[in-house]
């Protein structure tokens, strides 16, 4: 069985997704408020987090940000269908993947498991190198220079694909369905707001060695700083 971390006030849609997970093959555990869910979510005991926006005692976006503190465990965001400002604000802190309530159990199901297909580094053949970047998908370990860089199981993977594709651009497209497992959307922004994430990172690690190019109206590709 999986162990999953729900956060959500909502008591009839927890019951709901208890019972639909665990015909699934999931074991779900409940935290009511935002308080109770950062303590449960820093235990190591769950494979990923669904966490919604709207919860008592500490909203969705501070949740995850005390969660992304010192943890990169997997976290699926439930937001209000059309807020785009808290989706862009929950992938910049470093959220997987979000969907829109209310939603069908079934997408719910389906986004979750691509999520979970991604932190066992799907496809991995070996590590993989680009100048001084390693990366080893098999023991999900990224580094510059032999001293780690924390990634989310996306960035991971969008670095991953990135790394694959060495100086061929990537579209838009391509890096969504290899680093969020989904077809990406008219106006969806989750794949810039991610690149935009591993960017910092990738520079801050780097001190500006290594960079991720933008090939305007095209994708994004990996290279060397000039």
């Amino acid at each position: 069985m999986t162990n999953l971390l729900l956060i959500d006030d909502d008591a009839d849609l927890s019951a709901m997704l208890c019972e639909y997970l665990a015909a699934e093959g999931f074991t779900l555990t409940v935290a009511g408020n935002g308080e109770d869910g950062v303590e449960q979510a820093l235990t190591g005991r769950f494979e990923a987090v669904i966490l919604d926006i709207m919860l008592p005692r500490m909203n969705g976006i501070e949740v995850l940000g005390r969660i992304r503190q010192t943890s990169q465990v997997p976290v699926l965001m439930l937001t209000a269908r059309g807020d785009d400002i808290d989706r862009v604000i929950g992938l910049e802190l470093g959220a997987d993947d979000y969907i829109a309530k209310p939603y069908y159990p079934r997408e719910l199901l389906a986004r979750l498991r691509a999520v979970l297909r991604r932190t066992g580094g799907p496809g991995a053949i070996g590590p993989l190198a680009f100048g001084q970047l390693m990366l080893d998908p098999a023991r999900r370990d990224a580094r510059w220079d032999g001293r780690s860089i924390e990634l989310t199981v996306t960035e991971f993977a969008l670095l991953e694909a990135l790394m694959r594709a060495d100086d061929i651009v990537s579209t838009k497209d391509e890096l969504s369905l290899a680093a969020l497992g989904r077809q990406r959307q008219r106006y969806d922004r989750s794949i810039d707001v991610h690149v935009s994430n591993l960017r910092q990172k990738l520079a801050h690690a780097s001190d500006g060695a290594v960079e991720i190019e933008t090939i305007r109206g095209v994708g994004y590709r990996l290279a060397v700083a000039p």
